[in-house]
């Protein structure tokens, strides 16, 4: 199997910086779901009321199997949390599924960045499953065409990572006001809170910094931003 140093030269940081990313995700979830929300609200609970204040009644709730599965569907308007998060009564599982409630208010408040990564969802997929293959094997078969043809392809990828930044960012802010409005969580509680939707959203941040850490070693291999082909 070839071996070539440049790729891990490139790689490298952001693998580290994912790695961190989920770490502190894990470790600040495992912190904060031992501390009991003051409202005592479950994560269920909590996110039914965001979306009662939002006057929003057409999104249902419903359990998802998996740890941090959490997700809201906007084709079907279907809020689904984990078994960690629907039932438990924490800062934790309160942050997170109020989060999801986040994106249920952007989706009915036609929030354009959320419409715009609804649209570019079947272009990143093509973009995924081609994209690193075609420039794997363009770089093999010494093609620049090929590379830049599988580089289009995984800019898909990039531009949906990147789209969802502001996304996800934006329902956390929607999230954090929310939440001690509907005084659902005290504002001595927020820290905790905050540091559970921050830890988060910076596995986003490195999603988009592995996804281009790829895309330009792949350029820089064949030549087309100045490295040497081989």
């Amino acid at each position: 199997m070839y071996f070539d140093p440049m790729y891990f030269l490139f790689i490298a940081p952001a693998f580290v910086f994912s790695l961190w990313a989920s770490w502190r995700v894990k470790a600040n979830y495992k912190k904060y779901s031992k501390v009991p929300v003051s409202s005592g609200l479950s994560g269920a609970e909590a996110a039914a009321r965001l979306l009662e204040g939002a006057g929003i009644r057409d999104v249902s709730i419903s359990r998802s199997r998996g740890l941090l599965s959490d997700h809201y569907n906007p084709i079907s308007k279907t809020l689904a949390l984990s078994d960690g998060v629907h039932d438990s009564r924490s800062l934790a599982a309160v942050g997170i599924a109020a989060h999801e409630a986040g994106h249920a208010i952007q989706h009915a408040k036609h929030y354009g960045p959320l419409k715009l990564r609804s649209m570019l969802v079947p272009t990143a997929s093509i973009g995924s499953n081609l994209g690193y293959f075609v420039m794997l094997a363009g770089l093999f078969m010494s093609s620049t065409n090929l590379v830049l043809v599988g580089a289009v392809l995984f800019s898909a990828v990039l531009l949906f990572q990147l789209v969802t930044l502001p996304v996800e960012f934006d329902a956390s802010n929607r999230a954090k006001a929310l939440v001690v409005q509907q005084g659902i969580v005290g504002t001595n509680e927020r820290t905790g809170m905050d540091k559970v939707l921050n830890a988060a959203a910076m596995t986003y941040v490195a999603a988009v910094a592995s996804s281009l850490a790829t895309l330009l070693y792949f350029l820089f291999r064949s030549g087309l931003l100045g490295g040497r082909r081989n």
